[in-house]
């Protein structure tokens, strides 16, 4: 679930990628005010040649260093992914260069060629930071909400959350009445102190809860080997909004987003290989699915019309009915 960010700097005076003078050593920082907790990597063209490292993980609300003192800074690239917890949520970023990354922490040197084990080729967006007041190139992962430093955090806090099964909608970075009774309910199940959304392991906390089997809302819960993406089908007012893709990886579960009052989802997951490509058992797809046909399409997507799906280069697929109704909480195990 990588993210479509906008790099941003606020700054005054921009520094030109193209080099107004860059330091000769500079600094660099990336701040996210995105309401997703993400992973970045960086790459740096010297001399033509572009190395990339990573993952930097950057709570909302904070920069973190990414480049100390390297010298030159020709130009910088940066690639930015949410955190599984949030499945499908973000849609892939636009960029301008296709670099290589690893699947852990990772350094590459020659990042036009991928040639390590789990390196793939991902898009990166060139930035274009200002240098601040203590000389740090500083650079921003932002949304359309133009979220700041504190609303980006309360937003992130609202929409983990509501992942979790509690209903801190909507997700708009301002602490009224509803979010504050949502993460007291929180804190007292989960034993918290008032005080506990200010500690700085907070959003560790929330990302635990949203990824238990049990609790409010729905889960899936990946109990094989294999890597499945799901999708899922919202009912809401007799319309159904088909979403996908949700990344659950082995031994863990994804909680979707989704609204409080719903009483039916619907559900389709199937298992994928190191190619990305669909598995299969025997003669039948790796699958879980239902009878109730949607829409579906091989990339991320959203899909509320659900006819005549092949006409429209879509994919027929068979959902399983979830019955929400008098459940506090709902859990599909994939097995």
């Amino acid at each position: 679930m990588d993210l479509r960010i906008t790099l941003r700097s606020f700054a005054l005076a921009a520094v030109s990628a193209s080099g107004f003078g860059w330091p000769a050593q500079a600094d660099f920082q990336l701040c996210n005010r995105m309401s997703y907790v993400v992973e970045t990597a960086v790459g740096v063209d010297d001399g033509g040649v572009i190395s990339t490292r990573g993952w930097f993980r950057i709570d909302p609300g904070q920069c973190r260093l990414l480049i100390q003192g390297q010298a030159p800074l020709e130009q910088l690239y940066v690639h930015a992914r949410a955190l599984p917890v949030y499945g499908a949520s973000p849609l892939p970023q636009a960029g301008n260069a296709d670099l290589c990354v690893g699947a852990d922490t990772f350094a590459i040197s020659d990042a036009r060629n991928c040639r390590g084990a789990g390196q793939r080729l991902v898009r990166f967006s060139a930035v274009k930071p200002s240098e601040n007041d203590k000389g740090v190139l500083t650079a921003y992962l932002a949304e359309e909400a133009e979220y700041a430093d504190d609303q980006a955090r309360d937003a992130a806090i609202q929409r983990l959350l509501t992942i979790a099964g509690y209903d801190a909608t909507p997700i708009d970075g301002i602490r009224g009445a509803k979010t504050d009774a949502a993460l007291a309910l929180f804190l007292q199940d989960n034993k918290l102190g008032v005080t506990a959304a200010g500690r700085s392991d907070f959003f560790d906390i929330l990302i635990a809860a949203a990824q238990k089997p049990e609790g409010t809302g729905f889960a899936w819960c990946n109990d094989t080997n294999h890597t499945i993406m799901a999708a899922l089908g919202i009912e809401d007012r007799g319309i159904i909004t088909t979403r996908g893709w949700y990344r659950v990886e082995p031994g863990k579960c994804v909680r979707p987003e989704i609204k409080a009052h719903l009483r039916r989802l619907y559900s389709y997951a199937e298992a994928i290989g190191d190619d990305g490509l669909p598995l299969r058992r025997g003669d039948k797809p790796f699958a879980w699915g239902g009878e109730t046909i949607l829409c579906t399409r091989d990339v991320k997507f959203e899909l509320i019309d659900h006819k005549d799906c092949a006409d429209r280069g879509l994919v027929a697929t068979g959902f399983a009915n979830i019955d929400l109704a008098g459940r506090a909480g709902t859990t599909v195990r994939l097995k």
